[in-house]
């Protein structure tokens, strides 16, 4: 027995894709993450039951999922951005293999990649940077994070879910005070806003927006586009 994990994107409710909105549009169960997906997106569904998951407990969703399939119903899951991402979906598939019911998953375009795009700018310029760090900080739900030792490979660095804790995780970072640091809140949203600055001063300007959460932190070089000190690719040698 199966049901589908989709990614939704990132905001943006044409960022979905061709084969996601397929299956939404053909789901006669939805479960969606409806504090994070696109209500535009929920309302292009035509299924008879559609549940907010906002609120509900692991059980709550993986019992809606099955009471669906068992009903021999087409349900889909419908995440916000990557479900790979921070997409809390291997304890939902884990408790619904146990009931003998499996995932089909669609990959969405993540909010890192919605950020890249509102910044113009890529993750991986040449002599910027090789590698990207993905990563999130300490908080309400993380008892410890790496920030310190990851920040000083020197690479560009994503924070997902630290908003929040903006001025501790500028502390713990392993870089000189003046590496570029941009801040993407709502990327691809219609509200979608860029604060710009330095590991010293991003902090303050997120403050005095009032930002707390539903933005990416991108530290380093390749947050600057154009600007940062790329060298060509071999592609246009």
């Amino acid at each position: 027995m199966k049901y589908t994990i989709v990614g939704a994107g990132c905001g943006d409710p044409e960022l979905i894709t061709v084969k996601g909105l397929c299956l939404l549009k053909e789901a006669d169960v939805l479960i969606y993450a409806g504090s994070l997906v696109n209500p535009k997106l929920v309302e292009q569904s035509k299924a008879s039951v559609k549940l907010n998951s906002w609120g509900m407990s692991l059980d709550e969703i993986c019992d809606a999922v099955e009471e669906g399939v068992r009903a021999g119903k087409k349900v889909v899951r419908l995440h916000s951005g990557d479900p790979a991402i921070y997409g809390s979906i291997v304890e939902q598939m884990d408790v619904l293999e146990k009931r003998g019911i499996f995932a089909d998953i669609v990959p969405g375009v993540s909010s890192m990649f919605g950020a890249a795009a509102a910044l113009r700018t890529e993750y991986t310029p040449r002599g910027v940077s090789e590698s990207v760090i993905i990563t999130r900080s300490a908080g309400a739900t993380l008892e410890k994070d790496q920030i310190a030792e990851l920040s000083a490979f020197g690479t560009t660095m994503i924070l997902f879910l630290s908003t929040a804790e903006i001025d501790s995780v500028m502390q713990k970072l392993s870089r000189s005070k003046d590496t570029p640091v941009a801040v993407v809140y709502h990327a691809s949203w219609p509200d979608e806003k860029i604060i710009r600055g330095t590991i010293e001063t991003i902090a303050e300007k997120v403050h005095a927006e009032g930002i707390e959460r539903s933005a990416l932190i991108i530290v380093g070089d390749a947050a600057l586009g154009t600007a940062s000190p790329y060298i060509n690719s071999e592609l246009y040698r």
